[in-house]
């Protein structure tokens, strides 16, 4: 009996580690990464901010973090009730005019003209490299990849894992036309099993035109790192150019100047999608507060905002509807425009974007 509890315990053992080499990805070379980072960018082996940006302020504890998640003092950090959604056929997409669809957290497909975009999909149930540890708030999961059309262009906005999901990139492989990742990115794609040739690395400030649509990395405020080792690849958000919109995709990131250089640079927008979730003032510098959420869309030049990094997921300790209400409250008293569609419904990017209170109808 005991030999046979080892050997289930080596072999459970060795199919976790199997589990998480993949799920960790791939580094690239730090030769290959320096060669194309900009003067300063990549310093000892690791990619750096434009400003310093520490990871978390002093009094942030790994240790509290650990016991809230696993016992929460707050009860509100999940929705009481199913997250309310609309399930459509997303195929029907290609024959009609521009749109969005919003998955929940950061990911979204982008239907322009026929021209499919799909920007950090999370379609696994879980943001984490274990599916038990983080997972999505009922009502979320309404879509898997199967119901996805052919992706024009995959858009990754960074490699952690609630952008970068492993089971869900794998399964996307055969739909998937061209990839654009941050620098360095890319390497766990190619990991994966991707062509090298559909992968375009971009830096900030490089571009790549595609038909009608000129994608253009620009600088964010956060970081990086999937396993043991921080910022060996780049993070970024991106400015999406077409004949009929100018939209900003913003990845992770804390606030800061970039945003108004980035609007004075390449603005105005006609919509802004911004992170207004999984804050804390222990990490201030890596992701905003909603009302920082408000200002960088005004800095942006943006005439609506979008919100995203909220609605599915706990990686924070503040309730689940918190970051909608203080963003709403911070977009009414500066007079920004908010659109929050109805997760998994087709929106219509028109330009008479509805802002649908939802989350109230939650009790």
């Amino acid at each position: 009996m005991h030999t046979l509890f080892l050997l289930a315990t080596l072999i459970g053992m060795a199919c976790l580690a199997r589990t998480l080499w993949f799920e960790f990805g791939r580094k690239p070379s730090p030769t290959h990464m320096q060669a194309r980072a900009h003067s300063g960018q990549f310093q000892v082996g690791v990619f750096q901010n434009e400003i310093d940006t520490p990871a978390q302020t002093g009094d942030f504890s790994y240790s509290k973090l650990i016991r809230e998640l696993i016992h929460p003092s707050n009860t509100h950090r999940k929705p009481p009730a199913a997250i309310p959604s609309e399930k459509i056929n997303l195929h029907s997409l290609l024959q009609q005019a521009p749109s969005i669809v919003w998955f929940g957290h950061s990911s979204y497909l982008l239907t322009l003209n026929g021209f499919t975009i799909l920007v950090d999909p999370v379609m696994a149930g879980h943001s984490a490299p274990l599916p038990f540890l983080i997972n999505s708030f009922t009502g979320t999961d309404i879509y898997s990849v199967d119901d996805l059309p052919p992706i024009d262009l995959l858009l990754i906005t960074h490699d952690h894992y609630d952008h970068l999901d492993y089971d869900t990139v794998k399964k996307l492989k055969p739909k998937v036309k061209q990839v654009i990742t941050p620098l360095g990115c890319g390497e766990h794609l190619r990991f994966w099993g991707y062509d090298a040739d559909i992968i375009t690395e971009l830096n900030w400030h490089e571009s790549l035109v595609i038909g009608d649509h000129t994608i253009t990395a620009t600088p964010a405020r956060h970081f990086s790192g999937r396993a043991f080792g921080r910022n060996t690849t780049l993070w970024a958000s991106y400015v999406l150019k077409s004949t009929t919109h100018k939209l900003y995709l913003g990845g992770d990131s804390g606030y800061g100047p970039h945003f108004k250089a980035i609007g004075e640079q390449y603005g105005p927008f006609d919509l802004a999608l911004l992170e207004s979730g999984q804050y804390n003032p222990a990490w201030a510098f890596i992701h905003m507060m909603p009302e920082e959420t408000v200002q960088a869309a005004q800095d942006l030049n943006a005439r609506v905002l979008m919100p995203v990094h909220w609605g599915k997921f706990v990686l924070s300790l503040h309730n689940w509807d918190e970051p909608i209400q203080r963003l709403t409250a911070a977009a009414q008293q500066h007079h920004q425009t908010l659109f929050t569609p109805t997760l998994g419904k087709a929106m219509p990017l028109n330009g008479d974007y509805v802002n649908n209170p939802w989350w109230e109808s939650i009790q």
